[in-house]
Protein backbone atom coordinates (compact mmCIF):
# COMPACT_ATOMS: atom_id res chain seq x y z
CA UNK A 1 0.00 0.00 0.00
CA UNK A 2 2.93 2.29 0.89
CA UNK A 3 4.26 2.11 -2.60
CA UNK A 4 1.33 2.53 -4.12
CA UNK A 5 -0.02 6.13 -2.44
CA UNK A 6 3.41 7.23 -3.84
CA UNK A 7 1.71 6.94 -7.30
CA UNK A 8 -0.80 9.30 -6.52
CA UNK A 9 -1.53 12.25 -6.69
CA UNK A 10 -3.87 13.92 -3.54
CA UNK A 11 -5.73 16.74 -3.88
CA UNK A 12 -6.87 18.61 -0.33
CA UNK A 13 -8.40 20.98 -2.84
CA UNK A 14 -8.63 24.78 -1.85
CA UNK A 15 -9.52 28.04 -3.71
CA UNK A 16 -5.83 28.69 -4.11
CA UNK A 17 -5.87 25.29 -6.84
CA UNK A 18 -9.36 26.07 -8.16
CA UNK A 19 -7.20 29.03 -10.37
CA UNK A 20 -5.31 26.20 -11.51
CA UNK A 21 -7.74 23.79 -12.87
CA UNK A 22 -10.13 25.98 -14.14
CA UNK A 23 -6.92 27.31 -16.48
CA UNK A 24 -5.00 24.31 -16.96
CA UNK A 25 -7.11 21.33 -16.20
CA UNK A 26 -6.36 18.10 -14.41
CA UNK A 27 -2.38 17.25 -14.17
CA UNK A 28 -2.33 13.34 -14.80
CA UNK A 29 -2.80 11.34 -11.86
CA UNK A 30 -4.03 7.85 -10.83
CA UNK A 31 -6.36 9.12 -7.83
CA UNK A 32 -8.13 12.39 -6.75
CA UNK A 33 -9.42 13.35 -3.04
CA UNK A 34 -11.12 16.44 -1.89
CA UNK A 35 -10.80 17.26 1.49
CA UNK A 36 -11.95 21.09 1.06
CA UNK A 37 -13.76 23.04 3.24
CA UNK A 38 -14.50 26.07 5.84
CA UNK A 39 -13.81 24.83 9.19
CA UNK A 40 -17.33 24.33 10.76
CA UNK A 41 -16.03 24.88 14.13
CA UNK A 42 -13.21 27.97 13.32
CA UNK A 43 -13.76 29.33 16.95
CA UNK A 44 -12.67 33.00 15.29
CA UNK A 45 -16.12 33.25 13.25
CA UNK A 46 -19.54 34.22 14.17
CA UNK A 47 -22.37 32.59 12.96
CA UNK A 48 -24.24 33.98 10.29
CA UNK A 49 -25.21 34.47 6.80
CA UNK A 50 -21.40 35.17 5.12
CA UNK A 51 -20.27 32.29 7.65
CA UNK A 52 -22.80 30.07 6.11
CA UNK A 53 -22.18 31.50 2.80
CA UNK A 54 -18.75 29.87 3.05
CA UNK A 55 -19.31 26.72 4.25
CA UNK A 56 -21.18 25.90 1.42
CA UNK A 57 -19.22 27.65 -1.12
CA UNK A 58 -15.45 25.90 0.12
CA UNK A 59 -17.02 22.53 -0.40
CA UNK A 60 -19.80 23.20 -3.13
CA UNK A 61 -18.08 25.57 -5.48
CA UNK A 62 -14.45 23.89 -5.73
CA UNK A 63 -15.90 20.06 -5.39
CA UNK A 64 -17.67 20.94 -8.53
CA UNK A 65 -14.51 22.71 -10.22
CA UNK A 66 -12.64 19.39 -9.33
CA UNK A 67 -14.98 17.17 -10.85
CA UNK A 68 -15.75 18.83 -14.20
CA UNK A 69 -11.91 19.42 -14.43
CA UNK A 70 -11.85 14.95 -14.13
CA UNK A 71 -14.30 14.86 -17.02
CA UNK A 72 -12.28 17.39 -19.10
CA UNK A 73 -9.60 15.21 -18.74
CA UNK A 74 -8.33 13.19 -21.74
CA UNK A 75 -7.08 10.96 -18.97
CA UNK A 76 -8.89 10.52 -16.00
CA UNK A 77 -7.86 8.93 -12.63
CA UNK A 78 -9.09 5.55 -11.70
CA UNK A 79 -10.51 6.79 -8.64
CA UNK A 80 -12.22 9.95 -7.13
CA UNK A 81 -12.59 10.46 -3.52
CA UNK A 82 -15.07 12.76 -1.54
CA UNK A 83 -14.91 13.21 1.86
CA UNK A 84 -18.29 14.89 3.09
CA UNK A 85 -19.55 14.38 6.48
CA UNK A 86 -22.43 11.96 8.82
CA UNK A 87 -24.74 15.04 8.94
CA UNK A 88 -26.93 13.92 6.29
CA UNK A 89 -28.43 11.29 9.10
CA UNK A 90 -30.64 13.07 11.50
CA UNK A 91 -29.82 13.14 15.15
CA UNK A 92 -31.79 10.32 17.19
CA UNK A 93 -30.69 8.60 20.50
CA UNK A 94 -31.64 5.17 19.31
CA UNK A 95 -31.91 5.04 15.34
CA UNK A 96 -28.74 2.87 13.89
CA UNK A 97 -27.50 4.43 10.15
CA UNK A 98 -25.39 2.06 7.62
CA UNK A 99 -24.95 3.47 4.05
CA UNK A 100 -27.77 1.67 3.02
CA UNK A 101 -29.76 4.26 5.07
CA UNK A 102 -31.86 6.67 2.46
CA UNK A 103 -32.11 10.14 3.75
CA UNK A 104 -33.89 13.64 2.58
CA UNK A 105 -32.13 17.36 4.16
CA UNK A 106 -33.75 18.38 7.00
CA UNK A 107 -32.24 21.05 7.96
CA UNK A 108 -28.93 22.68 7.06
CA UNK A 109 -26.09 20.75 7.42
CA UNK A 110 -27.75 17.79 5.87
CA UNK A 111 -28.84 19.72 2.72
CA UNK A 112 -25.43 20.93 2.17
CA UNK A 113 -24.05 17.38 2.56
CA UNK A 114 -26.83 17.09 -0.42
CA UNK A 115 -25.84 19.52 -2.64
CA UNK A 116 -22.08 18.94 -1.83
CA UNK A 117 -22.48 15.16 -2.52
CA UNK A 118 -24.40 16.17 -5.77
CA UNK A 119 -21.63 18.29 -6.73
CA UNK A 120 -18.70 15.42 -7.42
CA UNK A 121 -21.00 13.20 -9.62
CA UNK A 122 -19.41 12.43 -12.94
CA UNK A 123 -21.10 12.38 -16.10
CA UNK A 124 -22.07 8.84 -17.08
CA UNK A 125 -19.55 8.25 -19.73
CA UNK A 126 -16.57 9.20 -17.21
CA UNK A 127 -18.47 7.42 -14.32
CA UNK A 128 -17.95 4.01 -16.28
CA UNK A 129 -14.05 4.65 -15.82
CA UNK A 130 -13.36 6.41 -12.70
CA UNK A 131 -14.50 4.94 -9.49
CA UNK A 132 -16.70 7.52 -7.19
CA UNK A 133 -16.18 6.87 -3.60
CA UNK A 134 -18.04 9.04 -0.98
CA UNK A 135 -17.18 9.19 2.59
CA UNK A 136 -19.02 10.28 5.23
CA UNK A 137 -17.04 11.40 7.70
CA UNK A 138 -17.12 12.07 11.38
CA UNK A 139 -15.62 14.22 13.91
CA UNK A 140 -11.99 13.46 12.84
CA UNK A 141 -9.41 12.64 16.19
CA UNK A 142 -6.07 13.46 15.57
CA UNK A 143 -2.79 15.12 17.44
CA UNK A 144 -2.63 17.94 14.99
CA UNK A 145 -5.59 20.57 14.72
CA UNK A 146 -9.08 20.16 14.41
CA UNK A 147 -11.36 18.88 17.13
CA UNK A 148 -8.92 17.90 19.71
CA UNK A 149 -6.67 21.10 19.63
CA UNK A 150 -9.59 23.01 20.37
CA UNK A 151 -10.85 20.47 23.10
CA UNK A 152 -7.23 19.72 25.08
CA UNK A 153 -6.58 23.06 26.73
CA UNK A 154 -9.80 23.00 28.97
CA UNK A 155 -9.61 18.89 29.60
CA UNK A 156 -5.85 19.58 30.72
CA UNK A 157 -7.08 22.28 32.87
CA UNK A 158 -9.37 19.71 34.49
CA UNK A 159 -12.56 22.00 33.09
CA UNK A 160 -13.43 19.75 30.41
CA UNK A 161 -17.18 17.95 30.85
CA UNK A 162 -20.13 16.64 28.95
CA UNK A 163 -21.67 18.45 26.27
CA UNK A 164 -25.22 19.10 26.92
CA UNK A 165 -26.79 15.81 28.36
CA UNK A 166 -23.95 13.88 27.29
CA UNK A 167 -26.32 11.18 25.95
CA UNK A 168 -25.91 12.47 21.99
CA UNK A 169 -24.28 9.53 20.10
CA UNK A 170 -20.89 10.70 19.22
CA UNK A 171 -19.51 9.34 15.60
CA UNK A 172 -15.74 9.33 15.26
CA UNK A 173 -12.37 8.46 13.88
CA UNK A 174 -9.07 8.47 14.28
CA UNK A 175 -7.26 10.52 12.11
CA UNK A 176 -4.64 7.71 10.82
CA UNK A 177 -7.91 5.55 9.94
CA UNK A 178 -9.51 8.09 7.91
CA UNK A 179 -6.44 8.06 6.07
CA UNK A 180 -6.78 4.47 5.67
CA UNK A 181 -10.11 4.58 4.35
CA UNK A 182 -9.41 7.09 1.59
CA UNK A 183 -6.89 5.14 0.50
CA UNK A 184 -8.99 1.81 0.46
CA UNK A 185 -11.33 4.03 -1.62
CA UNK A 186 -8.26 4.90 -4.01
CA UNK A 187 -7.57 1.17 -4.54
CA UNK A 188 -7.66 0.80 -8.55
CA UNK A 189 -11.26 -1.28 -9.46
CA UNK A 190 -11.08 -4.61 -9.86
CA UNK A 191 -14.63 -4.85 -11.75
CA UNK A 192 -15.76 -1.74 -14.39
CA UNK A 193 -16.83 0.93 -11.92
CA UNK A 194 -20.93 1.71 -11.11
CA UNK A 195 -21.95 4.37 -12.43
CA UNK A 196 -23.35 5.24 -8.95
CA UNK A 197 -20.78 6.80 -6.21
CA UNK A 198 -19.46 3.81 -3.38
CA UNK A 199 -20.83 5.63 -0.09
CA UNK A 200 -18.51 3.91 3.46
CA UNK A 201 -19.75 5.59 6.64
CA UNK A 202 -16.00 6.94 7.79
CA UNK A 203 -16.60 6.61 11.77
CA UNK A 204 -14.92 4.08 13.84
CA UNK A 205 -16.86 1.07 14.64
CA UNK A 206 -17.11 1.86 18.22
CA UNK A 207 -20.86 3.42 19.02
CA UNK A 208 -19.94 5.93 21.94
CA UNK A 209 -21.68 9.01 23.55
CA UNK A 210 -20.20 12.24 23.89
CA UNK A 211 -20.66 11.57 28.18
CA UNK A 212 -17.89 7.93 27.47
CA UNK A 213 -16.08 10.53 25.37
CA UNK A 214 -15.44 13.12 27.76
CA UNK A 215 -14.85 10.41 29.95
CA UNK A 216 -12.80 8.56 28.57
CA UNK A 217 -10.40 11.48 27.59
CA UNK A 218 -10.74 12.50 31.44
CA UNK A 219 -8.92 9.18 32.14
CA UNK A 220 -6.67 9.02 29.65
CA UNK A 221 -5.32 12.51 30.96
CA UNK A 222 -5.74 11.66 34.31
CA UNK A 223 -7.72 14.93 34.98
CA UNK A 224 -11.63 15.42 36.24
CA UNK A 225 -14.70 16.02 34.11
CA UNK A 226 -17.21 17.65 36.33
CA UNK A 227 -18.17 20.78 34.19
CA UNK A 228 -20.35 20.33 31.73
CA UNK A 229 -21.01 22.81 29.27
CA UNK A 230 -24.99 23.39 29.21
CA UNK A 231 -26.45 23.47 25.71
CA UNK A 232 -27.80 27.43 26.50
CA UNK A 233 -24.38 27.91 26.64
CA UNK A 234 -23.33 26.33 23.65
CA UNK A 235 -25.84 28.32 21.39
CA UNK A 236 -25.18 31.29 22.57
CA UNK A 237 -20.94 30.96 21.84
CA UNK A 238 -21.76 28.80 18.47
CA UNK A 239 -25.51 30.06 17.56
CA UNK A 240 -28.22 27.44 18.06
CA UNK A 241 -28.00 25.97 14.27
CA UNK A 242 -24.36 25.05 14.71
CA UNK A 243 -24.43 24.05 18.12
CA UNK A 244 -26.51 20.68 17.11
CA UNK A 245 -23.43 19.56 15.96
CA UNK A 246 -22.40 19.04 19.62
CA UNK A 247 -25.26 18.98 21.68
CA UNK A 248 -27.04 16.07 18.91
CA UNK A 249 -25.49 13.14 17.07
CA UNK A 250 -26.04 9.93 15.16
CA UNK A 251 -25.23 6.28 15.72
CA UNK A 252 -23.26 5.72 12.31
CA UNK A 253 -22.04 2.32 11.58
CA UNK A 254 -19.46 1.72 8.88
CA UNK A 255 -20.88 -1.42 7.67
CA UNK A 256 -19.73 -0.97 4.01
CA UNK A 257 -16.19 -0.23 5.54
CA UNK A 258 -15.98 -3.29 7.22
CA UNK A 259 -17.38 -5.05 4.96
CA UNK A 260 -14.57 -3.83 2.00
CA UNK A 261 -12.32 -5.50 4.30
CA UNK A 262 -10.84 -2.44 6.02
CA UNK A 263 -8.87 -2.59 9.16
CA UNK A 264 -8.80 -0.55 11.96
CA UNK A 265 -6.04 0.74 13.34
CA UNK A 266 -7.88 2.76 16.74
CA UNK A 267 -11.77 0.92 16.64
CA UNK A 268 -12.26 2.12 20.01
CA UNK A 269 -11.46 5.42 22.09
CA UNK A 270 -9.37 4.27 24.73
CA UNK A 271 -6.38 3.51 21.77
CA UNK A 272 -7.56 6.35 19.72
CA UNK A 273 -7.26 9.04 22.66
CA UNK A 274 -3.97 7.60 24.00
CA UNK A 275 -2.37 7.56 20.92
CA UNK A 276 -3.20 10.63 20.48
CA UNK A 277 -2.16 12.62 24.04
CA UNK A 278 1.36 10.18 23.52
CA UNK A 279 0.74 7.67 26.47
Amino acid sequence: MGVYLQKLLYFSYSVLLQGELESHGLPPCEGAVNLAGENLMNPLRWWNESYKKDLFSSRIDTTKTLAQAIAASSSPPHSWVLVSGVACYKPSLTAEYTEDHEWTPFDLFSNLVKEWEASALLPENVAKITKQVVIRSGLVLGRDGGAMKQMLPAFWLGLGGTLGSGTQPFPWVHASDLAGIIAHGLEPPTDPPSTSPQVFNGVAPALNTNYEFTKELGKVLRRPTVLPVPVIALNALMGSERAVVLSQGQKVIPKRTLEAGFQYKYPDLTSALKEIVGN
